[in-house]
């Protein structure tokens, strides 16, 4: 029990950097009912543009005054990959059977992965991010690395400005509009191709801002790193209830939560020796997602189709 709180705030960095990738997979669902399985790219690549520009900073610039420059680059290249995405991807596809845009999805998940493993210089290899040389913070017991207090301070500061964004302006309730019926928004003047637009940018730059929490956290990227963490962030989507932004912050932070005490308190438990620490945590992940959806499968905050109808 001494290990309960480290536990908890290693579960909750996970966590978050779930609930910002989420984000993504639930506006876009919500708004379109696509499933963008390349979101999880749009998130690694957004970690190889803020070492891009970290790279290119002169050296001996502060790692602190450069955190918001390489939050900006891997923005412009996450929100970039993600628009042009839903122009020339998705778009074309938006009547086609639900089959269609799946598929292209799985597809240009894969030709990202391998675009930057062919062109980004030695992204063969996982790549060091850049590490703040502190000593751990200690908080209520719990001792976290500078790096990773990052994602804890960026997540609910992230989830404030979106839900002032969809409730105060008249884009986000534009984005509302939309999201409950396209083709009425539309013959009420609603741009909804605008709003489709700002849905993929808004995901691509939280997936932006978790990538650089990510490699902040465990000291580097890899072409890889958005596959396992966009399958467990689309897990937590579902999770919270697809659709539901604040569901998604919810499911990740749950998700997080029961993998890392999965992982330390599983093979304590007599006779469950064999199922515990990090090999089976992504088992324990997916064995909550299907507790939670026999038990509720709406998700957590999600709603009945009875209730919308």
């Amino acid at each position: 029990m001494n290990e309960l709180p480290q536990q908890l705030a290693n579960g909750l960095i996970l966590g978050a950097m779930y609930g910002l990738i989420a984000i993504g997979y639930t506006m876009v669902y919500g708004i379109v009912q696509l499933i963008n399985f390349a979101h999880g790219e749009i998130f690694m690549i957004g970690g190889f543009g803020a070492l891009t520009v970290h790279l290119v900073l002169p050296d001996g610039f502060s790692l602190a005054a450069a955190i918001p420059l390489m939050i900006i680059g891997g923005m412009i290249c996450s929100v970039a990959v993600g628009t042009a995405a839903e122009r020339f991807a998705y778009r074309p596809l938006r009547g086609a059977p639900r089959l269609a845009p799946l598929i292209t999805a799985i597809g240009l998940s894969i030709f990202l992965q391998q675009a930057v493993w062919k062109w980004y210089p030695d992204a063969k290899k996982d790549l060091s991010f850049p590490q703040f040389d502190s000593e751990p913070v200690n908080i209520l017991g719990a001792n976290i690395q500078i790096g990773s207090l990052f994602v804890l301070i960026a997540a609910p500061l992230c989830m404030l400005a979106l839900g002032l964004f969809v409730n105060k302006t008249r884009s986000g309730r534009g984005m509302q509009a939309t999201a409950q019926d396209p083709d009425t928004a539309k013959l009420m003047g609603i741009n909804t191709d605008r709003i489709i637009v700002m849905a993929f940018a808004i995901g691509a730059a939280f997936a932006a801002i978790a990538a650089v929490g990510y490699g902040l956290h465990n000291g580097q990227v890899g072409f890889k790193m958005g596959f396992i963490l966009g399958l467990k962030a689309f897990t937590a989507a579902v999770l919270g209830g697809i659709g539901n932004i604040y569901g998604a912050m919810l499911g990740g932070l749950v998700l997080g939560v029961a993998e890392s005490l999965a992982t330390g308190y599983i093979g304590e438990i007599p006779g469950m020796e064999l199922f515990g620490g990090g090999a089976w945590k992504d088992v324990w992940a997916f064995t909550l997602l299907i507790l939670v959806l026999l038990l509720r499968p709406q998700g957590l905050l999600g709603e009945r189709v009875a209730d919308r109808a």
